[in-house]
């Protein structure tokens, strides 16, 4: 698969060794890499022993626990691992990077920039934001369920301690929510040390349970997971759901791959996660041949009575670790969706100089904060929430597979009819994996729905009115020739210095320079509209990113091209420009930012409630000013109103 994506995208397979800045040598060397991945990547499906194998078996009383069962559920844990996340997710889908990037979101737009059939181009623009808006709401279970499975070890130790349960979990979470300003680097140097403890101690623990009841192995066999499905029929299927939960996690792979690049990852599943989850999840299973009574929470009766106050305190650190991935992995999303122009400007802060995919988004933070201790204590225990867990998942996985499929129909890649049979086959196995856990949407499979499409909802909603009101303040714009002949027939008053516009687009001549000409009467010596627009790819390298056209003396057009994990910033894009010949005296410079206050009408287009939707989010969105990094000092801001 050497060539690949890359043939539309300048290679996948180049672009992420080129790209992703995980990739360059001074970041540190395979081995720091790969134990910062640890820390924040795998540290969802590392955590999924805690309650997979019970939730299998407790989830589903009719469900009988002997041994040909037993051998079922883990052949099906097994084979999930392999086929989805080892051969679709690490062989496959990390190899479709967008310049270095992964997600849903950077794969529907590299598919729409690669295809040349413009007829799919809205419907798969619709499912990568449907497939990022269900990641998102992910984002709210996955902490809550992680750190409620480590805290009811708790009760295993001792039944006194019951209570302590949610409060305790309500304190963890503060305190992870409370160090993501401090970055994802800094989080997974911290974090992968203990990791590398964690699935040792997996390894240890499942292989030792093993050497006693060896026949364990034959779990391994396919037919056991066939046999499975004979033996209990519906019920077997609807086990599906639960079996799931083993490898929710795995689409953070995807999404991460910006913060240490695709070999780092790699090299970890295989030489270190892998490994560790099938020995804990054998080792488990022999737990339950040998005592089937264990059934009650096999991960902690796994080690021996003296060591589960370790465990505990062990299976805390690494669930808090767990909730690190999808947090990080939202962030990136979240991101994104900001460049792409389906949500509204927040507030980004940058947490490391280096690593350009590494963000904090504190409005995001704070609301993944606020809905996972909603769900602590509105669902209690991780066996009621993973009734809410695995929906989105499961159905985030499927849009990747098809978006994949549809990609490889469209570029060349090595084996690609041997890809596109793989990819047809996972496919099938995750819409049996979206139909199983629909099976519980009643006992709690509706939070995702209902918090997926409530982001899709706000996500579509900014972009349809960002560009509705694009399209009425262009229709609004005088044209350059207009403008230039009404100068010549009514000179202005000149003042010195220079002025720059903000303009979304990059036509005409803005509305506030305008309106600023006919209130105060007066033109700056140098005029620059400047014009930020978003790539569909991560970077933009730094010799094509500044455009500089000369409208007429003393009027000037820059347009800055960033990627969608870049941050525009309007003092750098000037210099930038002053490089390709167009004086910046920053003490001479005035910053005039024009500020459009929707009207709403029931004239068409949306619905009157989406564009007070649009309207509420565009006032809750940083001003452009604070965004673009304009100097505070030197803002003037013109205020319009305009007819939505």
């Amino acid at each position: 698969m050497n060539s690949s994506i890359s043939d539309a995208h300048q290679s996948g397979e180049s672009s992420a060794a080129h790209s992703s800045p995980a990739q360059h040598g001074h970041h540190g060397n395979q081995r720091a890499l790969m134990l910062g991945a640890l820390g924040v990547v795998f540290g969802d499906i590392g955590t999924s022993p805690l309650y997979a194998l019970h939730t299998c078996f407790s989830a589903h009383p009719d469900l009988g626990l002997n041994p040909i069962n037993i051998f079922g559920v883990l052949s099906l844990v097994f084979w999930s691992l392999i086929l989805i996340i080892a051969v679709k997710y690490v062989g496959i889908v990390m190899r479709a990077d967008n310049k270095g990037e992964g997600g849903v979101l950077a794969l529907s737009t590299l598919l729409v920039s690669a295809s040349r059939n413009w007829r799919i181009w809205t419907p798969v623009s619709a499912l990568g934001l449907f497939g990022a808006a269900l990641f998102l709401g992910d984002g709210f279970i996955t902490p809550a369920i992680s750190v409620l499975s480590a805290m009811e070890g708790i009760s295993v130790a001792s039944p006194d301690f019951e209570h302590f349960i949610i409060p305790g979990s309500i304190i963890i979470l503060t305190v992870l929510f409370v160090v993501q300003k401090h970055g994802t680097g800094t989080i997974g140097r911290a974090f992968g040390p203990i990791m590398l403890l964690w699935f040792g101690t997996l390894a240890l623990l499942g292989l030792v349970s093993i050497l006693q009841t060896p026949e364990v192995i034959r779990a391994l066999n396919p037919y056991y997971a066939f046999q499975f499905f004979l033996n209990n029929g519906w019920v077997g299927f609807g086990t599906l759901g639960s079996v799931f939960l083993a490898i929710t996690g795995g689409e953070a792979l995807y999404a991460d791959m910006g913060h240490f690049g695709r070999m780092p990852i790699r090299n970890a599943w295989f030489t270190i996660t892998l490994p560790a989850l099938i020995l804990n999840y054998l080792g488990q299973g022999a737990l339950l041949l040998r005592n089937p009574e264990t059934i009650s929470n096999p991960f902690y009766l796994l080690a021996p009575s003296w060591a589960i106050p370790m465990m505990i305190v062990l299976a805390t650190a690494a669930t808090v670790i767990a909730s690190q991935a999808l947090i990080s992995g939202v962030f990136s999303v979240a991101r994104q969706a900001i460049n792409l122009g389906y949500l509204p400007r927040l507030k980004v802060h940058h947490s490391s100089e280096d690593e350009i995919g590494q963000v904090y988004l504190p409005s995001i933070n704070w609301l993944l904060f606020t809905g996972t201790v909603l769900l602590v204590l509105g669902f209690g225990s991780s066996d009621a929430l993973a009734n809410a867990y695995g929906i989105a998942v499961s159905g985030n996985m499927v849009m990747v597979s098809v978006m994949l499929i549809l990609l490889l129909r469209s570029v060349e890649w090595r084996f690609r009819k041997l890809v596109t049979a793989t990819l047809m086959v996972t496919a099938f196995i995750e819409v049996c994996f979206f139909i199983a856990n629909m099976l519980k949407f009643f006992s709690g499979g509706w939070l995702p729905i209902v918090v997926g499409a409530g982001a899709y909802i706000l996500l579509s909603t900014w972009y349809e009115g960002r560009k509705n009101l694009n399209w009425l303040l262009t229709t609004q714009q005088v044209n350059s020739r207009e403008f230039l002949a009404s100068l010549v027939k009514d000179p202005p008053n000149r003042v010195p210095g220079t002025a720059v516009y903000m303009v979304t687009e990059a036509s005409g001549i803005p509305r506030s320079l305008t309106q600023n000409l006919r209130f105060n009467g007066v033109l700056h010596e140098r005029n620059l509209l400047i014009t930020f627009t978003s790539a569909d790819v991560p970077n933009i390298p730094a010799e094509d990113r500044i455009t500089v056209q000369t409208i007429a003396p003393g009027l000037y057009r820059v347009i800055a091209r960033y990627g969608f994990m870049e941050a525009p910033n309007i003092i750098s894009a000037l210099r930038a420009a002053e490089d390709k010949g167009l004086e910046f005296k920053p003490d001479e410079t005035t910053y005039v930012v024009g500020r459009e206050n929707p009207l709403i009408t029931t004239s068409p287009g949306m619905p009157v409630w989406r564009k007070r939707l649009f309207a509420i989010m565009g006032r809750n969105a940083q001003l452009a000013a604070v965004h673009y990094g304009v100097p505070a000092h030197r803002v003037i801001e013109i205020g319009s109103q305009v007819r939505l």
